[in-house]
């Protein structure tokens, strides 16, 4: 009979969707309170693959990938996803959100993504969180799932995923050497 094991913890990460300049700054400084210093920071790319928040957030979408100095165990994605939520509703204006924030997090390798929709793909957590895995490192790359965000599937954050996944190793191999 097997026996649990201890997890590794996993990097907590953030694609920050906005239009909005002002929106940002205030998204990113409420992440950065409620997680921890922020580690690295990808340029901003343009979400133009649909217009799903078109109508909320207005036409011009840019999207950035950021993520943070501390690993967390994986299931505190679920709280993750609940605060994420609530900044969002804190900085939303008149005609609804300014940014949407879609927390998650890396391991060895894959990308999982917290969401609050149901998918028949996605595993609920518990607290109405479900976690969404999106795509997995190979050898030879990024592999997306036929459900992963377009944005993601067309291989524009693969370097910054790559790096975001080289800082995580170091940080897995000093958590693993420390006492």
């Amino acid at each position: 009979m097997a026996e649990a094991s201890p997890v590794d913890p996993v990097k907590l990460l953030a694609l920050v969707l906005w239009a909005d300049a002002e929106a940002l700054r205030e998204s990113l400084a409420a992440l950065a309170e409620a997680f921890g210093e922020i580690d690295f920071v990808g340029p901003d790319r343009p979400f133009d693959r649909t217009d799903y928040y078109h109508a909320e957030m207005g036409p011009n979408l840019s999207r950035r990938l950021v993520s943070f100095a501390r690993l967390i165990p994986p299931e505190g994605i679920v709280e993750i996803k609940l605060v994420c939520n609530a900044i969002e509703r804190r900085l939303a204006g008149p005609r609804g959100r300014r940014v949407n924030l879609d927390a998650g997090y890396l391991d060895r390798g894959k990308l999982v993504l917290a969401s609050l929709k149901f998918g028949t793909q996605k595993i609920h957590l518990g607290g109405g969180v479900w976690a969404d895995p999106c795509g997995r490192r190979k050898r030879a790359g990024w592999d997306w799932f036929e459900w992963s965000f377009p944005d993601l599937s067309d291989g524009r954050y693969d370097p910054e995923l790559d790096d975001v996944r080289r800082r995580y190793l170091s940080q897995l191999r000093e958590w693993r050497a420390s006492p």
